[in-house]
């Protein structure tokens, strides 16, 4: 189980403290798949990144009893100086896992190449998102945070990336940021709307889809 209690999230601005999340609620079981619709600038990303440790709340608090991963494709962990595979070493040690397992794993799944020797500042966007996607699902968690930044290059790569997540790991649960209601549709069984800071549980995830289509 994962539990988001009484969630707020204020950013300093010239014009004064800009409130993105003001007590945001929420449980996801295990296994439960959840869709996340707003409008840009809802908090949405925001809320991926406290989820998943990345940022911390200004207030209230995020209670975690299975192991949940960093935003899927995130690449503000990387050290732009180091190489791929200096980045890979590093996480290998930070999650205790097997280095030529996950190097295996990444070399293959990203098809970077030689790039993988190279510092991470040189890559394009597209190359560091492989980078980070590849290292997101190399290591084994039970609850994914995915923004649909992650389908991102060609076809090939983006079907790699929809059978490792939604049918290898579908046993897992999965939170999804995406502005595409097929996307929601398709892979979702439960939808809420961030709106105005607050998080508005629907019945149904075409509810969402019918609320944010109204906002």
């Amino acid at each position: 189980m994962l539990r988001c209690v009484n969630l707020v999230k204020e950013f300093h601005t010239s014009s004064g403290a800009k409130r993105v999340l003001d007590g945001v609620n929420c449980t996801i079981q295990r296994g439960e798949k959840w869709g996340v619709l707003g409008r840009n600038g809802a908090g949405k990303s925001t809320l991926l990144r406290i989820i998943g440790g990345v940022d911390v709340p200004t207030s209230g608090y995020v209670e975690r009893n299975m192991s949940v991963s960093w935003p899927l494709a995130f690449t503000g962990a990387f050290q732009g100086s180091l190489s791929g595979l200096d980045n890979l070493k590093f996480i290998s040690r930070i999650y205790e896992r097997d280095y030529d397992t996950l190097y295996d794993f990444v070399d293959k799944f990203a098809e970077l190449g030689k790039q993988l020797y190279e510092p991470v500042k040189t890559y394009s966007s597209g190359m560091r998102a492989r980078l980070a996607f590849a290292l997101s699902i190399a290591i084994e968690f039970e609850c994914y945070l995915i923004d649909e930044v992650i389908m991102v290059g060609d076809a090939h790569f983006a079907e790699k990336c929809r059978y490792e997540l939604f049918e290898k790991r579908a046993d897992r649960a999965l939170i999804l940021v995406s502005h595409s209601m097929e996307f929601i549709r398709e892979v979702c069984d439960h939808g809420v709307v961030l709106q105005n800071g607050q998080m508005v549980l629907c019945k149904s995830v075409q509810e969402s889809i019918d609320l944010y289509n109204r906002l």
